[in-house]
C-alpha cells in the first residue's frame, strides 16, 4: 500500500484537511486522519480525476489538418452502427497536455454533421493505444439544429432545414417503434429486423443512452417531444443558448440530465446568438444535474478546469467546482468507480502543488487507476 498525504482534499464531493489518501493496485483503500504504516510517496492538495463527458479528442488531432478530421462520417445523415472508439488515433499529442492536467477520462463522440453519427466511447487518457485505452461504449450521438442540415454536400440522405431533421428522426424512431410492437406480439424475430432499425430498438428501449447535441431552447423542446412520445432518457449536450429559467423548468420536469459547455468559446453561428457566460447562472441555479464538457478542440481539454471560474461567479463552491468535472459527469454517465477519492473508488486522483483554484496551480504527480501516468 502506498500512500499520499493530503493537506486538502477536494474529494470529488465536499473538503476535508489533513489526511491520508493510500491506495493498493487501482484502489483506494482508505482515507485515514492517522498517519498510515506504508509508504508516503507525495504531499500536497489533492482533487480527483477530471473527467470530460463530451469531446473530439483522438478525432480531430492536433498537428493535423481538418481534411483528416475522423469526427463525422459523410457516408450518410443516419450512421447508427459508428463507433468512435474506431477512429480514434492514440498519438494525438493532446492526449499528454490533458494528462498533465489531470483531465484523464474522455467521452470521445462523432461530431454533430450527421442525425445520428454512432456510438461515443468513454476512453482512458493516460493510454498510448486504443486496446488499453478504451472503456466503455457510454451513448449514442445524435445531433439536432444547425449542424446536420448544413451538410447538403455530403453523401445519402441529408435535411436542409431543422423540419428535415425532426421528419427522418420521426420516421426512424417510428418504424423502430413498430417493429418493437410486432415483436412483442410474437409477429416478428429480431432476426427479422434490419441491423440499423434493431439498433434503434435498444434507443428506445433505454439500452443505450443518446447523447444529444442541441443549443437553442426550441431544439431541447423538440427532444422533449421525443421524450414525452417515446419514452428515450437523452442526455442533452451543449445548451449554449439556454438563456431563460422556463427552459430549464421543462427539463426538470422531464428528469434530464445537461452536459454544459463548451464555455469560453466564440459564438460563430446564429444558433448561439444568445450564448453568455452570463447564462451560466441560469445553470446554476437551475437544479437540473449538469457537468461541464470541453468539445476539444472547441476549447483545449486541457482547460476543462478553468471553465469553473464562471460559476463560482454566481456563488459555486468551491467543492461544487469540482464536482462539476469529476462526480458530476460519474454520476450523469453511470460511472461507479470513477468521480470521487473514497474508499473503493479506482485511484485515479492528482496532487496539486498549491490550491487548484490559484493561478499558478498545476498537478504534481497524477495517477492513474494506480499507476503514476505524469510527475513534474
Amino acid at each position: 500500500m502506498k500512500a499520499i498525504k493530503a493537506s486538502i482534499l477536494y474529494d470529488g464531493i465536499g473538503v476535508q484537511k489533513n489526511v491520508y489518501v493510500c491506495f493498493t493496485g487501482d484502489r483506494i483503500a482508505e482515507i485515514s486522519g492517522s498517519k498510515p504504516d506504508c509508504e508516503i510517496i507525495g504531499e500536497g492538495i489533492v482533487t480527483p480525476a477530471f473527467i470530460d463527458p463530451h469531446s473530439h479528442i483522438g478525432l480531430d488531432r492536433a498537428g493535423e489538418p481538418g481534411s483528416e478530421s475522423e469526427a463525422n462520417d459523410r457516408l450518410d445523415s443516419m450512421i447508427p452502427l459508428g463507433r468512435a472508439i474506431d477512429g480514434v488515433y492514440m498519438d494525438d499529442h493532446a492526449f499528454t497536455e490533458s494528462v498533465e492536467n489531470n483531465v484523464l477520462y474522455s467521452v470521445v463522440l462523432p461530431g454533430s454533421g450527421n442525425i445520428i453519427g454512432g456510438m461515443g466511447s468513454l476512453i482512458r487518457n493516460f493510454f498510448k493505444n486504443r486496446k488499453d485505452a478504451f472503456v466503455r461504449d457510454i451513448g449514442v450521438k445524435m445531433a439536432l439544429g444547425y449542424n446536420p442540415r448544413s451538410t447538403t454536400e455530403w453523401k445519402g440522405t441529408r435535411p436542409t432545414t431543422r423540419m428535415g431533421v425532426a421528419a427522418i428522426i420521426r420516421e426512424n424512431f417510428i418504424l423502430a417503434q413498430k417493429s418493437l410492437n410486432l415483436m412483442e406480439k410474437g409477429k416478428k424475430t429480431i432476426d427479422e429486423i434490419d441491423p440499423k432499425t434493431e439498433f434503434l430498438t435498444k434507443l428506445i428501449k433505454g439500452e443505450y443512452r443518446i447523447m444529444c447535441h442541441l443549443h437553442k431552447e426550441d431544439d431541447a423542446l423538440f427532444l422533449m417531444s421525443l421524450v414525452d412520445q417515446f419514452g428515450i432518457k437523452p442526455i442533452i449536450n451543449h445548451g449554449m443558448d439556454f438563456h431563460s429559467k422556463e427552459i430549464f423548468q421543462e427539463i426538470r420536469k422531464r428528469d434530464l440530465s445537461l452536459v454544459y459547455g463548451p464555455l469560453d468559446s466564440h459564438p460563430y453561428k446564429v444558433e448561439l446568438k444568445h450564448e453568455s457566460w452570463r447564462n451560466v447562472e441560469y445553470v446554476q441555479k437551475s437544479g437540473v444535474r449538469f457537468a461541464l464538457i470541453s468539445d476539444h478542440p472547441v476549447i483545449l481539454q486541457r482547460n476543462l478546469f478553468l471553465t469553473t471560474r464562471h460559476f463560482m461567479r454566481f456563488g459555486a463552491t468551491k467543492e461544487q467546482c469540482i464536482s462539476y468535472v469529476s462526480s458530476r459527469p460519474a454520476q450523469i454517465l453511470g460511472l461507479d468507480d470513477l468521480g470521487t477519492v473514497e474508499n473503493g473508488k479506482l485511484a485515479s486522483f492528482s496532487v496539486w502543488n498549491k490550491d487548484p483554484f490559484e493561478m499558478g496551480a498545476y498537478p504534481t504527480m497524477v495517477f492513474g487507476e494506480g499507476n503514476l501516468v505524469h510527475q513534474e
